[in-house]
Protein backbone atom coordinates (compact mmCIF):
# COMPACT_ATOMS: atom_id res chain seq x y z
CA UNK A 1 0.00 0.00 0.00
CA UNK A 2 0.92 3.68 -0.17
CA UNK A 3 3.17 4.91 2.66
CA UNK A 4 1.91 8.46 3.13
CA UNK A 5 -0.98 10.39 1.60
CA UNK A 6 -1.59 14.12 1.49
CA UNK A 7 -5.30 14.96 1.82
CA UNK A 8 -5.98 17.99 -0.38
CA UNK A 9 -9.48 18.76 0.87
CA UNK A 10 -11.44 19.70 3.97
CA UNK A 11 -14.56 18.82 5.96
CA UNK A 12 -16.27 15.45 6.14
CA UNK A 13 -14.61 13.96 3.05
CA UNK A 14 -11.14 14.77 4.40
CA UNK A 15 -12.01 13.00 7.65
CA UNK A 16 -13.46 10.06 5.69
CA UNK A 17 -10.19 9.71 3.76
CA UNK A 18 -8.12 9.99 6.94
CA UNK A 19 -10.11 7.24 8.67
CA UNK A 20 -9.55 4.89 5.73
CA UNK A 21 -5.83 5.66 5.86
CA UNK A 22 -5.68 4.83 9.56
CA UNK A 23 -7.41 1.49 8.96
CA UNK A 24 -4.70 0.60 6.46
CA UNK A 25 -1.76 1.98 8.44
CA UNK A 26 -1.13 4.76 5.91
CA UNK A 27 0.42 7.95 7.29
CA UNK A 28 -1.51 11.15 6.63
CA UNK A 29 -0.79 14.79 5.89
CA UNK A 30 -3.63 17.31 6.20
CA UNK A 31 -3.30 20.30 3.88
CA UNK A 32 -5.45 23.11 5.26
CA UNK A 33 -6.20 26.82 5.05
CA UNK A 34 -5.55 29.19 7.94
CA UNK A 35 -9.19 29.15 9.03
CA UNK A 36 -9.31 25.33 9.02
CA UNK A 37 -6.55 24.61 11.53
CA UNK A 38 -9.16 23.27 14.00
CA UNK A 39 -10.80 20.82 11.61
CA UNK A 40 -11.06 17.34 13.07
CA UNK A 41 -8.95 15.65 10.39
CA UNK A 42 -6.23 18.28 10.87
CA UNK A 43 -6.11 17.45 14.57
CA UNK A 44 -6.00 13.70 13.90
CA UNK A 45 -3.53 13.63 10.99
CA UNK A 46 0.08 12.55 11.50
CA UNK A 47 1.18 15.87 10.02
CA UNK A 48 -0.49 19.06 8.87
CA UNK A 49 0.59 21.85 6.55
CA UNK A 50 -1.05 25.25 6.14
CA UNK A 51 -1.28 25.95 2.41
CA UNK A 52 -2.69 29.48 2.48
CA UNK A 53 -5.39 31.86 3.73
CA UNK A 54 -9.11 31.06 3.72
CA UNK A 55 -9.99 32.06 0.13
CA UNK A 56 -10.06 28.75 -1.76
CA UNK A 57 -8.11 30.26 -4.66
CA UNK A 58 -5.20 30.84 -2.28
CA UNK A 59 -5.34 27.46 -0.54
CA UNK A 60 -7.47 24.50 -1.67
CA UNK A 61 -7.22 25.61 -5.32
CA UNK A 62 -3.55 26.61 -5.06
CA UNK A 63 -1.79 23.87 -7.04
CA UNK A 64 1.84 24.92 -6.30
CA UNK A 65 1.08 25.14 -2.56
CA UNK A 66 -0.48 21.66 -2.47
CA UNK A 67 2.37 20.06 -4.38
CA UNK A 68 4.92 21.86 -2.20
CA UNK A 69 3.14 20.50 0.88
CA UNK A 70 3.51 16.98 -0.51
CA UNK A 71 7.19 17.59 -1.24
CA UNK A 72 8.16 18.88 2.20
CA UNK A 73 6.32 16.07 4.00
CA UNK A 74 7.57 13.26 1.73
CA UNK A 75 4.05 12.17 0.83
CA UNK A 76 3.86 9.71 -2.06
CA UNK A 77 0.28 10.39 -3.17
CA UNK A 78 -2.37 13.10 -3.12
CA UNK A 79 -6.09 12.47 -2.60
CA UNK A 80 -8.26 15.34 -3.92
CA UNK A 81 -11.58 14.26 -2.34
CA UNK A 82 -14.51 15.85 -4.18
CA UNK A 83 -14.99 19.44 -5.30
CA UNK A 84 -12.04 21.85 -5.41
CA UNK A 85 -9.36 20.27 -7.70
CA UNK A 86 -10.76 16.73 -7.81
CA UNK A 87 -11.75 16.96 -11.49
CA UNK A 88 -9.04 19.36 -12.61
CA UNK A 89 -6.97 17.61 -15.29
CA UNK A 90 -4.17 20.17 -15.05
CA UNK A 91 -3.85 19.48 -11.32
CA UNK A 92 -3.73 15.71 -11.88
CA UNK A 93 -1.11 16.23 -14.56
CA UNK A 94 1.07 18.47 -12.40
CA UNK A 95 0.80 16.02 -9.50
CA UNK A 96 2.04 13.16 -11.66
CA UNK A 97 4.70 15.26 -13.39
CA UNK A 98 6.01 16.18 -9.93
CA UNK A 99 6.54 12.52 -9.13
CA UNK A 100 3.47 11.90 -6.95
CA UNK A 101 0.56 9.52 -7.39
CA UNK A 102 -2.77 11.17 -8.11
CA UNK A 103 -5.51 9.16 -6.44
CA UNK A 104 -7.98 9.32 -9.29
CA UNK A 105 -8.19 8.85 -13.05
CA UNK A 106 -5.51 9.83 -15.52
CA UNK A 107 -5.37 13.50 -16.59
CA UNK A 108 -6.43 12.43 -20.09
CA UNK A 109 -9.56 10.73 -18.80
CA UNK A 110 -10.49 13.67 -16.57
CA UNK A 111 -10.03 16.02 -19.50
CA UNK A 112 -12.14 13.90 -21.85
CA UNK A 113 -15.00 13.31 -19.39
CA UNK A 114 -14.82 16.87 -18.05
CA UNK A 115 -15.88 18.17 -21.44
CA UNK A 116 -19.54 17.19 -21.50
CA UNK A 117 -19.72 17.29 -25.29
CA UNK A 118 -16.69 15.01 -25.68
CA UNK A 119 -18.08 12.68 -23.00
CA UNK A 120 -21.46 12.40 -24.72
CA UNK A 121 -19.81 11.80 -28.08
CA UNK A 122 -17.71 8.99 -26.61
CA UNK A 123 -20.70 7.40 -24.87
CA UNK A 124 -22.77 7.50 -28.05
CA UNK A 125 -20.04 5.53 -29.81
CA UNK A 126 -20.22 3.01 -26.97
CA UNK A 127 -23.94 2.54 -27.59
CA UNK A 128 -24.97 4.48 -24.50
CA UNK A 129 -28.45 6.07 -24.70
CA UNK A 130 -28.15 9.89 -24.57
CA UNK A 131 -30.58 12.79 -24.39
CA UNK A 132 -31.44 14.12 -27.89
CA UNK A 133 -29.35 17.23 -28.52
CA UNK A 134 -26.43 18.86 -30.29
CA UNK A 135 -23.38 16.70 -30.95
CA UNK A 136 -20.96 19.64 -30.89
CA UNK A 137 -20.70 23.12 -29.32
CA UNK A 138 -23.22 25.72 -30.44
CA UNK A 139 -21.64 28.14 -32.93
CA UNK A 140 -22.35 31.82 -33.58
CA UNK A 141 -24.72 31.15 -36.48
CA UNK A 142 -28.09 32.00 -34.97
CA UNK A 143 -30.06 30.60 -37.90
CA UNK A 144 -28.44 27.17 -37.51
CA UNK A 145 -28.99 27.22 -33.76
CA UNK A 146 -32.67 28.10 -34.13
CA UNK A 147 -33.11 25.32 -36.67
CA UNK A 148 -31.38 22.83 -34.37
CA UNK A 149 -33.56 23.82 -31.40
CA UNK A 150 -36.70 23.38 -33.50
CA UNK A 151 -35.59 19.91 -34.57
CA UNK A 152 -35.00 18.91 -30.93
CA UNK A 153 -38.28 20.45 -29.78
CA UNK A 154 -38.97 22.86 -26.93
CA UNK A 155 -38.41 23.04 -24.03
CA UNK A 156 -34.66 22.65 -24.32
CA UNK A 157 -31.82 23.11 -21.86
CA UNK A 158 -28.56 24.93 -22.57
CA UNK A 159 -25.57 23.44 -20.77
CA UNK A 160 -21.96 24.49 -20.28
CA UNK A 161 -19.56 21.94 -21.78
CA UNK A 162 -17.21 22.39 -18.81
CA UNK A 163 -19.97 22.69 -16.22
CA UNK A 164 -20.66 20.76 -13.08
CA UNK A 165 -22.15 20.96 -9.62
CA UNK A 166 -25.49 22.08 -11.00
CA UNK A 167 -24.08 25.28 -12.50
CA UNK A 168 -24.03 26.44 -16.12
CA UNK A 169 -27.54 25.38 -17.12
CA UNK A 170 -30.56 27.30 -18.40
CA UNK A 171 -33.96 26.04 -19.54
CA UNK A 172 -35.55 27.69 -22.60
CA UNK A 173 -39.25 27.22 -23.29
CA UNK A 174 -39.73 29.45 -26.34
CA UNK A 175 -37.72 30.38 -29.42
CA UNK A 176 -37.87 34.09 -28.61
CA UNK A 177 -35.63 33.55 -25.57
CA UNK A 178 -33.15 31.17 -27.19
CA UNK A 179 -30.34 33.41 -28.47
CA UNK A 180 -30.24 35.62 -25.39
CA UNK A 181 -30.24 32.55 -23.13
CA UNK A 182 -27.27 31.10 -25.01
CA UNK A 183 -25.34 34.36 -24.61
CA UNK A 184 -26.05 34.46 -20.87
CA UNK A 185 -25.06 30.82 -20.36
CA UNK A 186 -21.84 31.34 -22.32
CA UNK A 187 -20.95 34.33 -20.17
CA UNK A 188 -21.65 32.42 -16.95
CA UNK A 189 -19.71 29.38 -18.19
CA UNK A 190 -16.69 31.49 -19.05
CA UNK A 191 -16.70 33.09 -15.61
CA UNK A 192 -17.27 29.84 -13.69
CA UNK A 193 -15.29 27.30 -15.73
CA UNK A 194 -13.06 29.38 -18.03
CA UNK A 195 -14.77 27.59 -20.92
CA UNK A 196 -17.59 29.27 -22.82
CA UNK A 197 -18.58 26.27 -24.94
CA UNK A 198 -22.26 25.37 -24.56
CA UNK A 199 -24.54 22.75 -26.08
CA UNK A 200 -28.28 22.05 -26.32
CA UNK A 201 -30.30 19.09 -25.09
CA UNK A 202 -33.97 18.21 -24.98
CA UNK A 203 -35.37 19.23 -21.60
CA UNK A 204 -37.10 16.17 -20.17
CA UNK A 205 -40.28 17.07 -18.29
CA UNK A 206 -40.35 14.69 -15.33
CA UNK A 207 -37.15 12.65 -15.17
CA UNK A 208 -35.49 11.04 -12.20
CA UNK A 209 -31.75 11.44 -11.59
CA UNK A 210 -30.15 7.99 -11.51
CA UNK A 211 -26.42 7.36 -11.32
CA UNK A 212 -24.28 4.25 -11.65
CA UNK A 213 -21.21 3.73 -9.46
CA UNK A 214 -18.24 2.19 -11.26
CA UNK A 215 -14.69 1.17 -10.36
CA UNK A 216 -11.84 0.54 -12.81
CA UNK A 217 -8.26 -0.53 -12.16
CA UNK A 218 -6.67 1.24 -15.12
CA UNK A 219 -5.77 -2.08 -16.72
CA UNK A 220 -9.01 -2.59 -18.60
CA UNK A 221 -10.99 -4.16 -15.75
CA UNK A 222 -14.13 -2.40 -14.52
CA UNK A 223 -17.26 -3.25 -12.57
CA UNK A 224 -20.47 -1.47 -11.56
CA UNK A 225 -21.87 -1.33 -8.03
CA UNK A 226 -25.52 -0.68 -8.68
CA UNK A 227 -27.36 2.61 -8.88
CA UNK A 228 -28.41 5.55 -6.70
CA UNK A 229 -31.47 7.77 -6.99
CA UNK A 230 -30.54 11.43 -6.48
CA UNK A 231 -33.80 13.05 -7.58
CA UNK A 232 -34.42 15.13 -4.45
CA UNK A 233 -32.67 18.31 -5.59
CA UNK A 234 -32.87 22.06 -5.19
CA UNK A 235 -31.37 24.16 -7.98
CA UNK A 236 -29.66 21.05 -9.32
CA UNK A 237 -28.01 20.43 -5.94
CA UNK A 238 -28.67 17.00 -4.42
CA UNK A 239 -30.21 16.89 -0.94
CA UNK A 240 -31.28 13.26 -0.41
CA UNK A 241 -29.92 10.15 -2.14
CA UNK A 242 -30.86 6.50 -1.89
CA UNK A 243 -29.67 3.13 -3.14
CA UNK A 244 -30.86 1.08 -4.83
CA UNK A 245 -33.20 3.35 -6.83
CA UNK A 246 -36.89 2.53 -6.25
CA UNK A 247 -38.50 0.74 -9.18
CA UNK A 248 -35.31 -0.18 -11.06
CA UNK A 249 -35.41 -3.89 -11.84
CA UNK A 250 -32.41 -6.23 -11.62
CA UNK A 251 -32.55 -6.59 -15.41
CA UNK A 252 -32.45 -2.82 -15.96
CA UNK A 253 -29.60 -2.52 -13.45
CA UNK A 254 -27.59 -5.17 -15.25
CA UNK A 255 -28.18 -3.71 -18.72
CA UNK A 256 -27.25 -0.11 -17.91
CA UNK A 257 -24.54 -1.15 -15.47
CA UNK A 258 -22.80 -3.35 -18.01
CA UNK A 259 -22.89 -0.51 -20.58
CA UNK A 260 -21.16 1.74 -18.02
CA UNK A 261 -18.58 -0.87 -17.10
CA UNK A 262 -17.81 -1.60 -20.74
CA UNK A 263 -17.28 2.11 -21.45
CA UNK A 264 -14.82 2.22 -18.53
CA UNK A 265 -13.03 -0.88 -19.76
CA UNK A 266 -12.63 0.73 -23.18
CA UNK A 267 -11.09 3.91 -21.76
CA UNK A 268 -9.10 1.88 -19.18
CA UNK A 269 -10.66 3.95 -16.44
CA UNK A 270 -8.65 4.19 -13.22
CA UNK A 271 -10.33 4.65 -9.86
CA UNK A 272 -13.93 5.29 -8.85
CA UNK A 273 -16.38 7.22 -10.96
CA UNK A 274 -20.06 7.82 -11.54
CA UNK A 275 -22.14 7.77 -14.71
CA UNK A 276 -25.10 10.12 -14.35
CA UNK A 277 -28.41 9.61 -16.14
CA UNK A 278 -31.85 11.10 -16.49
CA UNK A 279 -34.48 8.36 -16.31
CA UNK A 280 -37.95 8.84 -17.79
CA UNK A 281 -40.57 6.41 -19.08
CA UNK A 282 -38.33 3.47 -18.13
CA UNK A 283 -35.48 4.76 -20.32
CA UNK A 284 -32.00 5.89 -19.29
CA UNK A 285 -30.31 8.92 -20.89
CA UNK A 286 -26.62 9.56 -20.17
CA UNK A 287 -25.81 13.17 -19.24
CA UNK A 288 -22.29 13.21 -17.75
CA UNK A 289 -19.59 11.36 -15.87
CA UNK A 290 -18.03 12.42 -12.57
CA UNK A 291 -14.41 11.27 -12.33
CA UNK A 292 -14.11 11.33 -8.53
CA UNK A 293 -15.57 10.02 -5.31
CA UNK A 294 -19.15 11.26 -4.84
CA UNK A 295 -20.66 12.92 -1.77
CA UNK A 296 -23.24 10.12 -1.72
CA UNK A 297 -20.77 7.22 -1.93
CA UNK A 298 -21.69 5.92 1.58
CA UNK A 299 -25.06 4.53 0.48
CA UNK A 300 -23.35 2.38 -2.17
CA UNK A 301 -20.90 1.18 0.47
CA UNK A 302 -23.78 0.28 2.77
CA UNK A 303 -25.62 -1.91 0.23
CA UNK A 304 -22.53 -3.59 -1.27
CA UNK A 305 -20.12 -3.80 1.65
CA UNK A 306 -17.34 -2.40 -0.55
CA UNK A 307 -15.22 0.46 0.83
CA UNK A 308 -14.84 2.83 -2.11
CA UNK A 309 -12.05 4.93 -0.56
CA UNK A 310 -10.00 1.84 0.22
CA UNK A 311 -10.53 0.72 -3.38
CA UNK A 312 -9.16 4.09 -4.50
CA UNK A 313 -6.02 3.48 -2.46
CA UNK A 314 -5.58 -0.06 -3.78
CA UNK A 315 -5.93 1.02 -7.40
CA UNK A 316 -3.59 4.00 -6.92
CA UNK A 317 -1.04 1.54 -5.51
CA UNK A 318 -1.20 -0.45 -8.75
CA UNK A 319 -3.39 -3.29 -7.55
CA UNK A 320 -6.21 -4.81 -9.59
CA UNK A 321 -9.86 -4.80 -8.53
CA UNK A 322 -10.52 -6.64 -5.28
CA UNK A 323 -13.59 -8.37 -6.70
CA UNK A 324 -15.23 -9.38 -9.99
CA UNK A 325 -18.71 -8.39 -11.14
CA UNK A 326 -20.12 -11.75 -10.09
CA UNK A 327 -18.97 -11.05 -6.53
CA UNK A 328 -20.96 -7.80 -6.25
CA UNK A 329 -24.18 -8.37 -4.32
CA UNK A 330 -26.73 -5.74 -3.34
CA UNK A 331 -28.31 -6.18 0.06
CA UNK A 332 -30.95 -3.99 1.67
CA UNK A 333 -31.53 -0.26 1.21
CA UNK A 334 -29.70 2.91 2.25
CA UNK A 335 -30.73 6.58 2.30
CA UNK A 336 -28.53 9.64 2.89
CA UNK A 337 -29.51 13.14 4.02
CA UNK A 338 -27.09 16.00 3.42
CA UNK A 339 -27.12 18.24 6.50
CA UNK A 340 -26.23 21.82 5.61
CA UNK A 341 -25.56 24.82 7.83
CA UNK A 342 -28.38 26.90 6.41
CA UNK A 343 -31.88 28.15 7.16
CA UNK A 344 -34.32 25.33 6.26
CA UNK A 345 -36.78 27.74 4.62
CA UNK A 346 -34.73 30.54 3.06
CA UNK A 347 -31.54 28.46 2.54
CA UNK A 348 -29.48 31.39 3.78
CA UNK A 349 -26.09 30.09 5.01
CA UNK A 350 -25.80 29.82 8.78
CA UNK A 351 -22.11 29.75 9.75
CA UNK A 352 -21.01 30.21 13.34
CA UNK A 353 -20.12 28.44 16.57
CA UNK A 354 -21.68 25.05 17.27
CA UNK A 355 -22.42 25.20 20.98
CA UNK A 356 -23.63 21.60 21.22
CA UNK A 357 -23.67 18.57 18.91
CA UNK A 358 -25.25 15.18 19.53
CA UNK A 359 -24.97 12.61 16.72
CA UNK A 360 -27.70 9.99 16.28
CA UNK A 361 -27.11 6.28 16.75
CA UNK A 362 -28.83 2.93 16.66
CA UNK A 363 -28.87 -0.03 14.24
CA UNK A 364 -28.03 0.85 10.64
CA UNK A 365 -27.10 4.49 11.30
CA UNK A 366 -23.89 6.04 9.95
CA UNK A 367 -22.86 9.68 10.41
CA UNK A 368 -20.10 11.18 8.26
CA UNK A 369 -19.30 14.55 9.79
CA UNK A 370 -16.36 16.72 10.80
CA UNK A 371 -18.22 18.90 13.30
CA UNK A 372 -18.06 18.81 17.10
CA UNK A 373 -19.19 20.95 20.03
CA UNK A 374 -17.29 24.28 19.99
CA UNK A 375 -16.42 23.92 16.29
CA UNK A 376 -16.84 27.17 14.36
CA UNK A 377 -18.41 26.65 10.92
CA UNK A 378 -16.64 29.12 8.59
CA UNK A 379 -18.62 31.17 6.05
CA UNK A 380 -16.12 30.64 3.25
CA UNK A 381 -16.88 27.13 1.97
CA UNK A 382 -19.71 24.77 1.09
CA UNK A 383 -22.34 24.56 3.84
CA UNK A 384 -22.32 20.73 4.09
CA UNK A 385 -21.55 19.80 7.71
CA UNK A 386 -22.78 16.21 7.98
CA UNK A 387 -24.28 13.25 6.16
CA UNK A 388 -26.73 11.06 8.04
CA UNK A 389 -27.10 7.63 6.44
CA UNK A 390 -29.61 4.96 7.38
CA UNK A 391 -29.49 1.32 6.27
CA UNK A 392 -32.18 -1.35 6.56
CA UNK A 393 -33.12 -4.70 5.08
CA UNK A 394 -35.74 -2.85 3.01
CA UNK A 395 -36.64 0.72 2.07
CA UNK A 396 -39.36 1.06 4.70
CA UNK A 397 -36.98 0.13 7.51
CA UNK A 398 -34.28 2.47 6.16
CA UNK A 399 -36.80 5.35 6.09
CA UNK A 400 -37.98 4.62 9.63
CA UNK A 401 -34.42 4.52 10.93
CA UNK A 402 -33.57 7.75 9.12
CA UNK A 403 -36.57 9.54 10.57
CA UNK A 404 -35.49 8.43 14.04
CA UNK A 405 -31.91 9.54 13.39
CA UNK A 406 -32.99 13.01 12.27
CA UNK A 407 -35.18 13.36 15.37
CA UNK A 408 -32.23 12.39 17.59
CA UNK A 409 -29.72 14.77 15.99
CA UNK A 410 -29.02 17.93 17.97
CA UNK A 411 -26.97 20.79 16.50
CA UNK A 412 -27.18 24.00 18.53
CA UNK A 413 -25.73 27.42 17.82
CA UNK A 414 -26.43 27.44 14.09
CA UNK A 415 -29.41 26.63 11.86
CA UNK A 416 -29.53 23.49 9.71
CA UNK A 417 -31.81 21.99 7.07
CA UNK A 418 -32.81 19.04 9.28
CA UNK A 419 -36.46 20.27 9.46
CA UNK A 420 -36.60 20.17 5.64
CA UNK A 421 -35.41 16.56 5.61
CA UNK A 422 -38.00 15.64 8.23
CA UNK A 423 -40.77 17.17 6.13
CA UNK A 424 -39.62 15.39 2.96
CA UNK A 425 -39.45 12.00 4.68
CA UNK A 426 -42.96 12.44 6.04
CA UNK A 427 -44.33 13.14 2.56
CA UNK A 428 -46.41 10.50 0.78
CA UNK A 429 -44.71 11.04 -2.57
CA UNK A 430 -41.24 10.32 -1.19
CA UNK A 431 -42.47 7.39 0.87
CA UNK A 432 -43.91 5.83 -2.29
CA UNK A 433 -40.68 6.42 -4.23
CA UNK A 434 -42.44 8.57 -6.81
CA UNK A 435 -40.25 11.71 -6.84
CA UNK A 436 -38.52 13.28 -9.85
CA UNK A 437 -35.92 16.05 -10.12
CA UNK A 438 -38.62 18.76 -10.05
CA UNK A 439 -40.48 17.38 -7.05
CA UNK A 440 -38.77 19.33 -4.26
CA UNK A 441 -38.98 22.77 -5.83
CA UNK A 442 -42.64 22.25 -6.82
CA UNK A 443 -43.44 20.96 -3.33
CA UNK A 444 -41.72 23.95 -1.71
CA UNK A 445 -43.71 26.38 -3.88
CA UNK A 446 -47.09 24.83 -3.03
Amino acid sequence: MLDKILIANRGEIALRILRACKELGIKTVAAHSTVDRDLLHVRLADESVCIGPHPAAQSYLNIPAIISAAEITDAVAIHPGYGFLSENADFAEQVENSGFIFIGPTPETIRQMGDKIAAISFMKKMGMPCVPGSSEPINDHDTETIKLARSIGYPIIIKAAGGGGGRGMRVVHTESHLINAIALTRSEAKAAFNNDKVYIEKYLQNPRHIEIQIIGDGCGNAIYLGERDCSIQRRHQKIIEEAPAPGITPKQREEIGELCAEACRTMKYRGVGTMEFLYENEKFYFIEMNTRIQVEHPITEMITGIDLVVEQFRIAAGKKLSCAQKDVKIHGHAIECRINAEDPQTFTPSPGLISYFHAPGGPGIRVDSHIYGSYNVPPYYDSLIAKIIAYGDNRELAMARLRNALDETVIEGIRTNIPLHQDILRGNTFQKGMVNIHYLEKWMNM
